[in-house]
């Protein structure tokens, strides 16, 4: 008996939302929602289902000293000079302490490479895989759900659907903004309010986008803000969060 066709497309989109389809599968289904609005239907709703599974998970704060490492590497901080130290390599003690360590290190470095060679040889370790995916439930103040947006982060890539219709003015269009913390927000784009959309982010952006950022779309005049910056009202906001 085959299985019926809107089946196969809800597990699609179930896979689609897990983040489990590969390149060709994930673009072939993002084609049939341009095309299919039960299919754009049930992709939001199966987003809308998985968002809260990443919802109790909290944002760690980095210690102080990964900030100190980065403002230095960065350049941020002056270098602070070395103190001037005594000529050491005059001191025939110190050649001959030299010379009888680096002995003993040799000694040491030819046993334990005798032992490396005895040992049977192990499979690799498997690397822990990062979370690929980064989704947000795009909703008005009142807890209403507009569009969910799924962030394939090795793919540079955002999807954009609508799960309930907004009202946007004939003159008006909805424009995408990332919020990071601390940060003033940045424009990713104009898109269709009633229409799935996709979205290629620079790699500037994606280094960007975490589970303490948020998204958020306002009403602005055709072609997007003129300033850099949200000039209408803010129809909706939604925290990001991992899969």
């Amino acid at each position: 008996m085959n299985t019926p066709a809107r089946d196969d497309d809800d597990l699609r989109c179930a896979e689609y939302a897990l983040g489990v389809l590969d390149a060709e599968e994930r673009a072939a289904l993002e084609a049939d929602v341009t095309r299919d609005p039960a299919l754009q239907r049930a992709l939001g709703a199966w987003q809308q289902r998985l968002a809260p599974l990443a919802e109790d998970v909290r944002a760690i704060a980095p210690p102080e000293r990964v900030w100190t490492r980065i403002r230095r590497d960065l350049g941020f901080m002056t270098p602070q000079a070395a103190p001037q130290r005594k000529r050491w390599w005059d001191s025939l003690s110190v050649w001959r302490w030299l010379t009888i360590g680096a002995s003993i290190a040799a000694l040491v470095l030819l046993g334990v490479t005798f032992n490396v060679l005895r040992q049977p040889p192990q499979a690799p370790p498997t690397a822990a895989v990062p979370n690929e995916y980064l989704v947000a439930k795009i909703a008005r103040k009142d807890g209403l759900v507009h569009w969910t947006a799924t962030v394939d982060v090795r793919r540079a890539r955002m999807v954009v659907v609508p799960t309930a219709r907004a009202t946007v003015p004939a003159n008006r269009t909805t424009e995408l903004w990332l919020i990071p913390p601390n940060a003033k927000p940045i424009a990713l784009g104009v898109f269709p309010a009633d229409q799935p959309a996709t979205i290629t982010l620079p790699p500037d952006i994606v280094a960007q986008m975490n589970a303490q950022a948020v998204l958020a779309v306002s009403d602005e005049p055709p072609g997007g803000s003129p300033t850099g910056a949200p000039t209408g009202a803010v129809l909706a906001t939604g925290q990001m969060h991992s899969t």
